[in-house]
């Protein structure tokens, strides 16, 4: 059984996005004095005392969206409205009863009994009398609240939970795995979440910037169940207009903190840009499993092949050499899923740990091949043993006799030939260079006075060849 929803609902800065903050506990959904923010619907799963629900921010009922989005963004509230098992109705003590609330009041008038009024920003108690002239839209006197102030926070969740405890909402599964969407603007980010979904999940538009939160989307096929995080489109930082596509640049990259592998979008009917590879280098720094979805794929049909298109990505997303490609249409919803099995597979790469023995065998193959090479002014470096430390990214510790004197170029020849070898040819692998004793540095270069961590750690990158299309 699916867990019942809670939706938040009422006309635009009534503070709704602040309310679904202090209720999850968390910042999930952006906060801004700018009307309209929020678009899409954001949720998040909350547990009062074992009550399990789905909570639902909505964008503002009658905003004048400055993109044309209105009409979007009401279906979006329509939806949550429609599944919503309580609906949170909130409106603003301060401003009073407006005729957007009245509005608000007549949409929600058959669903009356799954209706809890809020009258929000009663930051004190000399404003509660003030809240009374709420009771006119027909849902009785409103519970007073402030979502800055957490004031009211107690009764509201008891109030909630009450309500929900005989919805049937039991404590969900764990996903298997966490999956972030990520890219530039307009690249069918969007599209693809909805692809999965089946449905209108999240708003699509030929405007650039439409999604602004990061939103979490559940999904359970084939037996799986996971998560997708659509997220904002990124463009240069010197383009950003204000602080709402700041706050959406963070929600990204927290995204891809919390995601256990990354699907990177790229418009097929567009050059690579700078922004893509900014992205990439960042992916590579996090050492995230990439799934590069060329999206889009139906435009550029004609002009390349999926051979010469993926050259040509390993040109200009270097870094990236490593991830799998799968060529998909979101629009339609073609390789959709094959984007999800491709992420699936490297998740478990990803979690692949090689016993000390396959490793230094494979170790020894690579040494026979070529020794290593040093740094200029340093002393020929000796290479002893590997062990795995850590999965997710799969850390390998190689130790040597000075970790100083060891050429990039050596270590990337390194990565390459253990990726040939070991069972994770497609995620990133972290090397770590440590000297074997401490008397193994070289005299005139005395340990620093002050290091907490004498490790040298290597980002690696490899070629994978693997196209779905």
């Amino acid at each position: 059984m699916g867990l019942p929803v809670v939706a938040i609902v009422g006309r635009p800065n009534v503070g709704k996005s602040s309310l679904f903050n202090v209720i999850t506990g968390r910042r999930t959904s952006i906060v801004d004095p700018t009307a309209g923010v929020t678009r899409d619907r954001v949720s998040a799963v909350c547990d009062i005392d074992d009550v399990f629900f789905e909570l639902v921010d909505t964008g503002g009922f009658g905003i004048q969206d400055v993109d044309d989005l209105t009409e979007h963004v009401e279906r979006q509230i329509g939806y949550a409205i429609e599944q919503a098992a309580l609906i949170l109705f909130v409106v603003d003590v301060q401003d009073g009863v407006v005729p957007l609330d009245q509005t608000v009041a007549e949409l929600l008038r058959k669903h009356h009994r799954r209706v809890v009024l809020l009258a929000n920003k009663t930051d004190s108690p000399v404003q509660e009398p003030q809240a009374s002239e709420f009771g006119r839209l027909g849902y009785g006197a409103p519970l007073c609240v402030s979502a800055v102030h957490a004031v009211g926070k107690r009764e509201l969740l008891e109030r909630v939970a009450v309500r929900l405890r005989d919805a049937g909402g039991t404590e969900p599964t764990e996903p298997e795995m966490c999956v972030a969407l990520i890219g530039r603007r307009n690249t069918g980010k969007s599209t693809f979440i909805n692809a999965l979904a089946g449905a209108e999940r999240v708003i699509t538009s030929e405007v650039p910037g439409t999604t602004r939160d990061a939103i979490d989307v559940r999904f359970e096929f084939d037996g799986r169940s996971f998560i997708a995080i659509d997220t904002a489109g990124v463009r240069k930082k010197r383009k950003m207009d204000d602080a709402i596509e700041f706050y959406a640049f963070t929600r990204m990259q927290q995204s891809i903190d919390r995601a256990d592998v990354v699907l990177f979008l790229i418009d097929a009917a567009e050059p690579t840009s700078r922004v893509d590879k900014t992205l990439a280098t960042y992916l590579v720094d996090q050492h995230k499993p990439v799934v590069l979805v060329v999206n889009k794929w139906d435009l550029a049909k004609g002009q390349a092949g999926t051979d010469e298109y993926g050259q040509y990505l390993a040109r200009t997303l270097g870094g990236l050499g490593f991830a799998p490609m799968v060529f998909t249409t979101a629009i339609t919803g073609k390789n959709v899923t094959a984007a999800v099995d491709t992420a699936s597979s490297l998740f478990k790469q990803a979690r692949v740990r090689v016993g000390t023995g396959v490793l230094n065998r494979a170790f020894d193959e690579i040494k026979e091949l070529r020794g290593p090479s040093a740094k200029r002014g340093t002393r020929r470096p000796k290479l002893f043993y590997a062990t795995q430390v850590a999965v997710a990214p799969p850390t390998i510790v190689l130790f040597v006799n000075d970790d100083r004197s060891v050429d990039e170029r050596f270590v990337r020849f390194l990565a390459s030939q253990f990726r040939e070898r070991l069972p994770y040819p497609e995620v990133p692998i972290r090397l770590i260079l440590r000297p074997r004793h401490e008397e193994s540095r070289t005299p005139d270069r005395p340990r620093p006075a002050i290091r907490t961590d004498r490790r040298r750690v290597h980002d690696v990158r490899g070629r994978s060849t693997r196209r779905t299309q």
